[in-house]
């Protein structure tokens, strides 16, 4: 019965990885931005939005088709960098598990 042990041992070892990038997850934050900066969001590792910054030089009433783009562009810029991050973190967590035959 050793390989059942090794069995429960990867396991163990899989789902404290999963934990550790869950919490690491919920603790990044990474900005996108449109404009040159005029419109800037922050998600965290989920995709929420944290947080909107509009430079008010770009707030106005004849140009609210543009500004829904720079937001929509700038939301879409920091998604983007979210899946890096998560890709990064998830290939760095692929090789901490020893599967014989897959790593």
């Amino acid at each position: 019965m050793k390989g059942m042990g090794n069995i429960q041992k990867m396991m163990k070892q899989a789902q404290e990885m999963q934990e550790n990038l869950q919490r690491q997850l919920a603790e990044m934050q990474l900005e996108g931005s449109s404009g040159g900066g005029m419109v800037t969001v922050t998600l965290d590792g989920s995709k929420t939005l944290l947080s909107l910054k509009i430079d008010p030089e770009v707030v106005d009433p004849a140009e609210v088709d543009m500004l829904q783009d720079l937001v929509v562009a700038a939301f879409n810029d920091a998604a983007a960098k979210v899946d890096d991050e998560v890709s990064q973190k998830m290939g760095a967590m692929g090789a901490g598990l020893k599967i014989p035959g897959l790593f």
